[in-house]
């Protein structure tokens, strides 16, 4: 099983540090794009479901959602918030945890396929998001495109964001595609750094990936507004279609 990097103290503090992912113009098109493809009465599964910032908006849209996720502490706080006994939950790993059921839509957000660091664990991924799909349903990714080209040859860090509270580093090794992000934030004269690691996984793996678990590309967004992705977009949500 996986290592969970998401027990506490990060489970307790995740809300507040991701709070711009809560925001309506980020969350609202997010939605969109889901509950479309779940469709009238359709159910989801969210792999990786966390606090529930997804899952509970979906349900409050009257889409029938189970969640998997790997972190209790996470899972607590998810089963804090108000609605959350219309979300099923389920304690496991994505890459192998059953739920008994099919879902018309299975998705999976905020570059958290990165968080499985193997090519073959990411591959299982993908296998089981098929295994829960009803024929025709959809798999949905949202993965920021790796940031390779503004790390120079024989360099390893990237600075993505800088301010006096924060300071953030993404390292990458391209010869095993392994990245860490690490995250230092700072208050007056006391500083702490948290560490995760991911492998970071190119748009044409992925459909690879998904043509292995008999499932084809339908749709590929730079964004959950569904603006075209090109060479110079940072991040993709792509949707696979099983069957």
């Amino acid at each position: 099983m996986p290592t969970n990097h998401f027990d506490e103290p990060v489970a307790a503090t995740y809300d507040d540090l991701s709070a711009n992912m809560f925001a309506p113009e980020v969350l609202e098109p997010t939605l969109d794009v889901l509950v479309d493809l779940a469709g009238p009465g359709g159910a989801a599964l969210e792999l990786a479901v966390g606090t529930g910032r997804v899952a509970l908006a979906m349900a409050d849209r009257g889409v029938h959602v189970h969640g998997i996720e790997l972190s209790p502490a996470m899972l607590r706080r998810l089963h804090a918030k108000r609605g959350s006994e219309r979300v099923a939950t389920t304690e496991g790993d994505m890459t192998s945890t059953q739920v008994g059921q099919r879902f018309r839509l299975v998705y999976l957000v905020f570059n958290t396929v990165g968080n499985v660091t193997t090519q073959e664990g990411q591959v299982a991924i993908f296998a089981n998001a098929a295994a829960h799909l009803e024929p025709g349903g959809h798999f949905v990714v949202e993965v920021d495109v790796p940031r390779l080209q503004s790390v120079p040859v024989g360099e390893r860090f990237h600075v993505f964001e800088r301010t006096p509270e924060y300071l953030g580093i993404d390292e990458y090794d391209v010869a095993t595609q392994q990245m860490w992000s690490h995250h230092h934030r700072f208050t007056g004269d006391e500083g702490r750094r948290t560490s995760i690691p991911f492998r970071y996984v190119w748009p044409s793996e992925l459909d690879l990936m998904a043509r292995l678990a008999g499932m084809r590309l339908v749709h590929r967004w730079a964004g959950w507004d569904r603006s075209p992705f090109t060479a110079d977009s940072t991040s993709h949500v792509s949707v696979w279609q099983a069957g």
